[in-house]
């Protein structure tokens, strides 16, 4: 986790939120009282988000103890202790909802990505996140991902050579691309093809990845076939766009290495989360 970013991510939030002036905890709650609270899952699913959920309560109030009862990774059901925690009630009130955004967030991604690692368990398929993800939210959602079951496709545009179709159409096509890589950069490189007659040139010039993008499972096949003309240099394979826990089986072919899903960290359900105090009745 990283640390730094971890912090400054929990001040926009606590600025954003307003935590100092909080009016109603303020006047309905002494300062000075103790007391107690426990997260509860209200669905199935996978936690992530344990670390940024306490830094949230601590960074409110340090003298506030925060137990993980359950680990990133860990799966949960309906009624499940998820944390107890344990401080001043008008801290523990401030700090809610900050952290139940993030934690219900995150187990959200974990949860999804986990549907998709389940239904690929037995194809030998690794299921990979993309750069679709909430802007200071990326090292969140990557480990969101990790906690889930996936593996992190690159965390920025500094990490891999991917040459993407805008890339292809502004160098003025593919030939130019092979000329511009050359052969050293070629081999590190992931280059991604729409259409089977860019496949072709890349099967003579294979790079290290070929993204089949937007290809229908019988074009997957049939580009796996000329794949397999590279022979001892023939490039990993990763499958993209539109895939759903719907339609992803359809994609669990035979030479496929990866499928990457955008869906896991943009358009991930939250997990239902609550934080429950002891009730006192009147």
């Amino acid at each position: 986790m990283k640390k730094g970013m971890l912090t400054e991510l929990i001040e926009v939030a606590f600025a954003e939120d307003a935590v100092d002036d909080d009016i109603t905890t303020r006047l309905v709650v002494d300062r000075n009282a103790e007391g107690s609270a426990k997260i509860i899952s209200k669905g199935e699913g996978v936690i992530s988000g344990q670390e940024c959920t306490k830094g949230v309560f601590l960074f409110v109030d340090d003298s506030v103890t925060y137990s993980a009862e359950v680990e990133d990774g860990g799966h949960v059901r309906w009624g499940d202790i998820v944390a107890d925690i344990k401080g001043r009630v008008s801290s523990i009130l401030s700090a809610e909802r900050m952290a139940l955004n993030f934690l219900g967030h995150l187990s959200g991604v974990a949860t999804m990505t986990a549907s998709f690692v389940e239904k690929a368990k037995d194809s030998g398929i690794s299921i990979l996140d993309t750069r679709k993800t909430t802007p200071g939210l990326r090292f969140l959602e990557k480990k969101a991902v990790l906690d889930g079951g996936g593996k992190n496709h690159r965390a920025n545009l500094g990490k891999l050579i991917l040459v993407k179709e805008n890339h292809i159409s502004m160098a003025g096509g593919m030939v130019n691309i092979l000329e511009l890589l050359g052969d050293d950069l070629l081999k590190e490189a992931e280059i991604e093809v729409d259409s089977m007659d860019r496949l072709a040139l890349l099967v003579r010039n294979p790079p290290a990845r070929i993204m089949l993008d937007n290809f229908t499972p019988a074009m997957v096949e049939k580009a796996i076939r000329e794949v397999d003309k590279c022979g001892e240099e023939k490039p990993e394979i990763e499958v993209s766009g539109g895939i759903t826990i719907e339609t992803i089986n359809e994609y669990l072919i035979a030479g496929v290495d990866y499928i990457s899903v955008g869906s896991i960290t943009s358009s991930a359900p939250v997990l239902d989360l609550s934080l429950i105090t002891p009730r006192v009745e009147i």
